[in-house]
């Protein structure tokens, strides 16, 4: 018997009746939280097993205090938040857990038939198909901003004006310079005072130093990781690269995380040297296919060694002006400005952990990934790196062929072996 299956079928039979898929979502999520929290998985390090358990908990905590939570997306500045003590609600990983359950396809279709256009991102479909069949309880507010996704404004603004949540859009500019730190500096005291006044709340600035500081001591692991993992091998699965953009955003600036953090960069040195080939992850992944889940989960022949996604900012920040500090963090992620930004990462972390190939998801309805995909192909040909596009989706598992998916990462596959042959 699938347990998952029979779980996502039951939420499906139950759409119309929000409390109790409400109360269905919590009683799964935290009898997994209990379960992985009990149960540890002998064949992962510790640092994987505390991130399990940490995940489930930043996914459990808004949805049974809706009161004091926030919705957010993925380059929100969550530090603001951490500060007050409000729990973020990060909906993109909110939709990947209804994957994770197999009852995204519920909460899509809602959104769908109640207009929203079947071109947005399913990470977004997911969420307001949710929100507007009332099974996600209402947050104080929603925080966003303009970074990578296009979709942001249309699905907050859609959020706010139909369940009269109070939001507010950050604007990054594309280019760091003193002008435009300023600009972001001056959206970022906006925000506080949209937080106080939402909130009834003070805002502590001393606070803010704190969460800063704490960031920075997790980029000093998240650095001493990414050195150690130039030359060795770490245990790694789909899932867990996606749970780490829990920590490598939302996340950041929490004691949770920065226990994480270090406790990564205290594992990886029990392992030894790859003994296999190494593969460098690009965009989101479609943890859910199993073609995918068959090479790359704790498979020392074929290292998942991480996504782009999780190391886009690990410089240090000035936490005596947090303000600033977070404001020059936004502006100059990897993942913000021209596409060629991302490139350059891309080709950093490809030469750094000497990668034997890059894999890269054209995710439905993100225009930023498939404008970018050709640009990608020709820099890495350049550099004479492998590279694999896959068309799919990383929630809605029917925009994914699997039978293409397996025929094309075995083409992949056999390149990269045989690249060591012809040396």
């Amino acid at each position: 018997m699938d347990l998952i299956k029979s779980y996502s079928d039951y939420i499906k039979k139950n759409i119309n009746n929000p409390n109790k898929v409400l109360n269905l979502l919590k009683t799964g999520f935290s009898f997994e939280k209990f379960r992985v929290s009990a149960f540890k998985d002998k064949d992962l390090p510790d640092s994987l097993n505390y991130l399990n358990k940490l995940c489930l908990k930043f996914i459990l905590n808004p949805l049974k205090n809706p009161s004091n939570s926030g919705f957010v997306t993925i380059f929100a500045p969550t530090e603001l938040l951490h500060a007050m003590n409000i729990h973020p609600f990060l909906i993109e990983g909110f939709s990947s857990f209804l994957s994770g359950i197999q009852c995204e396809d519920v909460f899509i279709d809602y959104a769908e038939k109640l207009g929203i256009s079947d071109t947005l991102c399913s990470y977004h479909k997911a969420f307001v198909g949710a929100m507007d069949s009332n099974v996600v309880p209402k947050a104080k507010f929603a925080l966003t901003s303009s970074m990578i996704c296009d979709g942001n404004l249309n699905t907050f603004r859609h959020i706010s004006e139909k369940h009269n949540i109070p939001y507010y859009f950050l604007d990054i500019p594309y280019e760091y310079s003193d002008d435009t730190e300023k600009y972001v500096v001056d959206q970022l005291h906006e925000i506080v005072e949209f937080l106080e006044d939402t909130m009834h709340l003070n805002f502590d600035d001393e606070k803010l130093r704190e969460v800063v500081k704490t960031e920075n001591d997790s980029k000093l692991y998240m650095r001493k990781f990414y050195e150690s993992l130039k030359t060795k091998y770490f245990p790694n699965t789909l899932t867990f690269e996606m749970y780490k953009l829990f920590t490598s955003h939302m996340g950041m600036g929490k004691k949770e995380t920065l226990k994480f953090y270090e406790m990564q960069a205290k594992d990886i040195e029990a392992y030894g040297e790859p003994t296999g080939k190494r593969i460098l992850w690009s965009h989101l992944i479609p943890f859910y296919s199993e073609t995918l889940r068959t090479y790359f989960n704790l498979n020392q022949d074929y290292q998942l060694l991480a996504c782009d996604y999780n190391f886009d900012n690990t410089a240090e920040m000035d936490y005596n002006n947090p303000y600033a500090a977070i404001a020059k963090k936004l502006i100059q992620n990897k993942m913000n400005g021209p596409f060629s930004n991302k490139i350059g990462n891309i080709l950093k972390m490809t030469k750094d952990f000497n990668a034997d190939g890059v894999v890269n998801l054209c995710s439905f309805g993100c225009k930023q990934c498939s404008g970018g995909t050709m640009l990608l192909k020709d820099a890495l040909k350049s550099k004479n790196i492998p590279y694999l596009s896959i068309d799919g989706d990383g929630v809605d598992r029917r925009n994914a062929h699997e039978g293409q998916i397996k025929t094309r990462l075995e083409a992949f596959m056999e390149i990269i072996d045989s690249k060591e042959e012809t040396l």
